[in-house]
C-alpha cells in the first residue's frame, strides 16, 4: 500500500527571526513512516521542521508553514491508499509578517492571528476520496469527547487520540499512549509503549481497516 504521513510541527513566521510553533518533535510521525516502510509499504512523508533523519526509502517532503504543508499534502494524494495526519499543524498564524526584526525598544507588538487552512478537514471533505483517512488528536482535557467531535466534524475513518498533558508521553517523549476512535462509536486502546512499538501496531490496524473497505 501507499501511505501519506504528515509529521512534526509547523512554524508560522512573525518576523525574520521569530515564529509561532509548538512542542511536537515529529517522533510519532517518523515512527509511523518507518513502521510502514518496514512492513513493505511505500511512504510519502511530509514533515515540518524536526531534528530527525528522514527514514530511508521514504519520499520525504520538507515544509515549514501550515500553508506549505496543506499544498504539499494535496499535491501528493495521487495513488494514496492510507493518509495518516500526525503533524501538529498550527491552528493560527500571524495576519501580518514583519519584513524586519521587531525591535524590543519599540514596545510589545500587537500580533493579530488568523486561522490556518485545515488540512484534515479538507481531505475528509473530498467527495471522491478513496483513501483511508486517520487523523491525530492531541488533547489536554476531555480527550475522548474532544476527539470524537473531531472525528465527526472532519469526516475521518479514524481519529487517534493522545493526552499531551500526561507526564512522560506525547510531545518530546519517546513513549506515547493512544486511543483509536471509530465512527461507529467503538474504540481501541493502545497502552503506553514506545512510539516505535505503537507505530507498528497502528500500521497493522490501518491496513486491516483499508482491506475491509
Amino acid at each position: 500500500m501507499r501511505f501519506l504521513i504528515t509529521a512534526g510541527p509547523t512554524r508560522e513566521p512573525i518576523d525574520p527571526v521569530r515564529f509561532l510553533s509548538n512542542r511536537s518533535s515529529g517522533r510519532m510521525g517518523y515512527a509511523i513512516a518507518q513502521a510502514a516502510l518496514d512492513a513493505g509499504h511505500e511512504v510519502v512523508l511530509i514533515s515540518g521542521p524536526v531534528a530527525l533523519n528522514a527514514p530511508p526509502r521514504a519520499q520525504t517532503i520538507q515544509v515549514t508553514t501550515a500553508d506549505e504543508m496543506y499544498d504539499a499534502v494535496h499535491a501528493h494524494l495521487a495513488g494514496i491508499d492510507i493518509a495518516v495526519l500526525c503533524a501538529a499543524v498550527a491552528d493560527f498564524k500571524p495576519a501580518q509578517f514583519a519584513a524586519h526584526k521587531i525591535k524590543k525598544h519599540d514596545g510589545i507588538p500587537r500580533i493579530e492571528l488568523v486561522p490556518t487552512r485545515d488540512i484534515l478537514a479538507s481531505l475528509g471533505a473530498l467527495s471522491s476520496r478513496k483513501f483511508l483517512l486517520a487523523g491525530f488528536s492531541a488533547e489536554t482535557d476531555d480527550i475522548v469527547e474532544n476527539s470524537r467531535k473531531k472525528l465527526a466534524k472532519k469526516h475521518c475513518d479514524a481519529v487517534i487520540a493522545n493526552d499531551v498533558s500526561a507526564p512522560g508521553v506525547g510531545f518530546e517523549s519517546n513513549e506515547n499512549a493512544l486511543t483509536i476512535l471509530y465512527p461507529d462509536q467503538s474504540s481501541r486502546i493502545l497502552p503506553r509503549s514506545t512510539k516505535q512499538s505503537l507505530a507498528k501496531e497502528l500500521i497493522k490496524i490501518l491496513c486491516e481497516m483499508k482491506q475491509k473497505r
